[in-house]
């Protein structure tokens, strides 16, 4: 998807590279990459570095670097011009053994609210949407001491996993989640080392369903 829009971008001076945010690092991410065959740069940050430079807080979620380095927009909700979770469902369906928790997942995901062709349309126009440092830093996500504190213990869960020390690393993730709780990337990463289908774990209050049901889906993408 990403491929397509990139080639689109080229011509005017625009690189796109995509970055996986994922503490499994290649394992985790790696397949899912390969799977995509892409030709353009296609990272992944398993110290999930992004979250905390740039604050982003769900996936996808885009960010815009102007030749000079400067951000010109901060991160917000990027579609390739498509919504991949649909077209993979329109494409493969559902499979028909997927566990409960999937069907019901994917029935909740299919709620949330996207406008796909918004973001790429932005793109093709750049000039029109680039912001000021002003505008950046009006539009940025507020940053109180609760945030950075939970930057701290989820930079201390996921030390602790790669160490391989699951067990004392949940405690960090929960504080993390208490602290800083429309932080989903702090709570997928989290709930997917348990349960890849980040289901209800007896080690976490929350889990992705019974999160969003919580919120509304129509919420789960912050504007």
């Amino acid at each position: 998807m990403w491929q397509a829009l990139r080639e689109e971008l080229r011509p005017k001076g625009i690189e796109v590279v995509t970055v996986a945010l994922d503490t499994g690092g290649v394992k985790d991410a790696g397949p899912w990459i390969d799977a995509a065959k892409p030709e353009h740069p296609s990272l992944i940050d398993e110290a999930h570095v992004l979250d905390e430079l740039l604050g982003i807080v769900n996936v996808p979620s885009g960010v815009w670097i102007d030749e000079a380095g400067m951000l010109v927009r901060p991160p917000e909700v990027a579609h390739p011009g498509t919504s991949v979770l649909r077209d993979m469902l329109r494409e493969h369906g559902v499979p028909k053994d997927a566990p409960p928790i999937m069907l019901e997942t994917l029935a909740e995901a299919s709620k949330i609210r996207v406008d796909p062709e918004r973001y790429a349309d932005m793109l093709r126009d750049w000039d029109a949407h680039a912001l000021s440092p002003d505008e950046v830093v009006a539009r940025s996500r507020p940053r109180p001491p609760e945030v950075s504190q939970a930057a701290a213990h989820f930079e201390l869960g996921q030390h602790l996993v790669r160490a391989g020390d699951l067990e004392d690393a949940r405690p960090h993730f929960r504080e993390a989640h208490r602290l800083d709780p429309s932080n989903w990337t702090y709570k997928r990463q989290a709930w997917s080392i348990d349960d890849p289908l980040q289901g209800p774990s007896e080690h976490y209050d929350g889990d992705w369903l019974t999160d969003v049901r919580a919120i509304g889906a129509e919420n789960y993408y912050l504007e």
